[in-house]
Order: C-alpha cells, then sequence, then structure tokens
C-alpha cells in the first residue's frame, strides 16, 4: 500500500507534467528564433538594411512595399518575442499563433521566390550568403507546426510542473532554437569545399 500510494501519483500527472514541460520547451525554441531573427535585422550593423535588399531580390513583394512589409516582419518578430516572454497562457497562446502566422507566411514568399528560381540569400538572421534554397522552406514550414502545436499545447495544458523538469526544457529549447537559427552556417560547415569557398 505504500509504495502504490508513492508510485501512483507520479504517474497520473506524467501525461499533464510532460505537456507543461513541451509548452516549455516550445516557447523557448520559437522564442529565442524570433528572437535572433529581430537581433538580426536591428541589433547588427546593416542588419535592415540587408533584410529589405535581400526582399528586394528575392521579388517576393511589390518593390514599392518593400520596406513597409520589412518594417511591418520587424513588428511581428519583436511582438511574438514579447508575447511568449510575458507569463501567463493567453499571452502564450497570442505568440504562438502569431509566429505561426508570420511563418506561413514567410513560407509562402519562399515557395514564390524558390518557383521563379531565385537565388539571392535568406537575410532572415541578418548576414547570410547561403543562397535561397528549400532548406529555407522545410525549416519555415517545421517551425509553422511546432508554433501551431505549441498554442494547441497551451490552451490545454495543465498550469504548473516540476521547476527542475521546465529548466531542462527550457534549455533544451534555446539550444534547439539556437541550432535552427545557425542553419545557414552549419550547411556551410558541412557542405563540401568549392573553388570558391577555397
Amino acid at each position: 500500500m505504500f509504495l502504490g500510494r508513492v508510485a501512483g501519483p507520479p504517474r497520473e500527472r506524467f501525461p499533464e507534467d510532460a505537456m507543461v514541460y513541451l509548452m516549455t520547451g516550445l516557447k523557448c525554441l520559437v522564442g529565442v528564433v524570433f528572437l535572433l531573427a529581430l537581433c538580426g535585422k536591428t541589433l547588427v550593423r546593416g542588419g535592415f538594411g540587408g533584410f529589405e535588399q535581400s526582399l528586394g531580390r528575392l521579388r517576393v513583394v511589390p518593390r514599392a512595399y518593400v520596406r513597409s512589409v520589412a518594417v511591418l516582419i520587424v513588428i511581428g518578430e519583436a511582438g511574438v518575442v514579447l508575447a511568449l516572454a510575458v507569463p501567463g497562457r493567453v499571452t502564450a497562446v497570442v505568440g504562438f499563433g502569431l509566429a505561426t502566422a508570420l511563418l506561413l507566411v514567410f513560407t509562402t514568399g519562399l515557395a514564390r521566390a524558390l518557383r521563379r528560381g531565385a537565388q539571392a540569400p535568406c537575410r532572415c538572421f541578418g548576414a547570410s550568403t547561403t543562397p535561397l534554397g528549400p532548406h529555407h522552406l522545410l525549416r519555415n514550414l517545421l517551425l509553422a507546426v511546432l508554433a501551431l502545436l505549441g498554442a494547441t499545447i497551451t490552451a490545454a495544458a495543465a498550469p504548473d510542473g516540476h521547476p527542475a523538469g521546465a529548466l531542462v526544457a527550457a534549455a533544451a529549447g534555446l539550444v534547439l532554437g539556437g541550432l535552427v537559427a545557425a542553419l545557414d552556417e552549419l550547411l556551410a560547415l558541412f557542405s563540401p569545399m568549392t573553388p570558391e569557398r577555397r
């Protein structure tokens, strides 16, 4: 009986705790991706100008609206970061929802650019020399799915969990988010050397 009382509650709470940890990890993953994208456009010298130029080269929006769209994207990314950083279930759902919407817009724009054969680098995270490719499309689609999953879980998850588990989930989300943001650099690191790169 003693063992039954000790072992019973953790098994009953495990699904709820797992949802909380997954929600925490997804908040950190999506949040750090958008934070790094925002910093690459606003804090890095020439970041916003380079991003604006890349939008023009990719021809995803009419030239007359390139600057306005670039500003709106920066505002949207800041909104995602703030909403996911503020504690609370409602703000988290809003942050995940805004992230999903932005990522779907990005995915649509990149798909159009790829169909036209655009080769300009994607400057989503600041300076990059990697030409636009299918991996950018897959990255955004995966992030959109994760953001949508985050919104769904947040709306249904239990309000709390063990602090140690939440800390581990947050650390994992931050690391994965950083790796996603560094995708271009990682691909360049492991790609075969070409005469130009030598």
